[in-house]
């Protein structure tokens, strides 16, 4: 499992995060792209609901992006989302050998919404290791400047507070952040203890990812997959797989 090289952990490190590459070719993306219309379309009001309905959620449901929820569940076309072997690599880089899936949502910023506070994806700051929660961005969109792309204020994962404990407003601008920029089908693996947020989606056109999202394995997973697990997924998924669900 140990594909990042050296200089790319030292750089996740030290940044927090790390452009994995493209890993999506762009037949892929719109496979990708067309299942997840569909499930939109099938799931309507309620689409989203087991991420919402779960009490590890601090938040209400995203008036400000559509969501969908449990995409292990929805096809096979999602599998590699949390077993491809370099994303895994990078989990293992932050979060050490044992972890879980913790749980592998969609979200999609709509036009002229989509901003988030800076915020990190757990409920304290966590400074020189003993990290707790990993996240992966699958670009099924363009990111650019304009379209709502994630911010990262690099190196904030060895912070000592939050971003509402160091900002006057974390809404706003941070003068270290970057904006994620790459074409559809590349990923992201970010520390999700450094601070980060949505931007406003300033285009026409919803901006589309999926996030695969990781735990330690002494954590809650967002979506119990023991819950919400069918026979059919269980049925196409090795070992490996389930154990990286937490089924093992």
């Amino acid at each position: 499992m140990e594909t990042l090289t050296t200089e790319e952990k030292a750089a996740l490190e030290r940044d927090g995060f790390l452009d994995l590459g493209v890993l999506l070719t762009p037949s892929e993306v719109q496979r990708i792209n067309a299942r997840i219309a569909e499930l939109l379309k099938e799931e309507g009001a309620d689409a989203g609901a087991e991420l919402f309905d779960s009490k590890y959620i601090r938040h209400p449901k995203e008036a400000g992006a559509d969501r969908l929820a449990d995409l292990v569940n929805k096809g096979s076309v999602f599998d590699g989302f949390y077993t491809h072997t370099r994303v895994l690599s990078g989990v293992q880089a932050v979060l050490g050998p044992s972890f879980k899936l913790s749980s592998l949502n969609y979200r999609a910023a709509k036009p002229g919404k989509g901003h988030q506070n800076l915020h990190v994806d757990y409920g304290n700051a966590v400074a020189q290791g003993g990290y707790k929660v990993c996240n992966t961005i699958w670009l099924l969109d363009d990111f650019t400047e304009h379209n709502g792309a994630t911010r990262i204020v690099p190196g904030t994962h060895r912070s000592k507070v939050l971003p509402q404990e160091g900002m006057d407003d974390p809404a706003l601008p941070h003068p270290d952040e970057i904006r994620i920029q790459a074409p559809a089908g590349s990923v992201f693996i970010f520390n999700s203890h450094v601070w980060h947020g949505g931007t406003t989606n300033q285009t026409a056109r919803h901006r589309r990812s999926i996030h695969s999202y990781f735990c330690a394995a002494d954590q809650p997973q967002q979506v119990d997959q023991k819950k919400y697990i069918t026979a059919e997924t269980l049925q196409r998924l090795d070992a490996k797989a389930q154990k990286i669900l937490g089924l093992g």
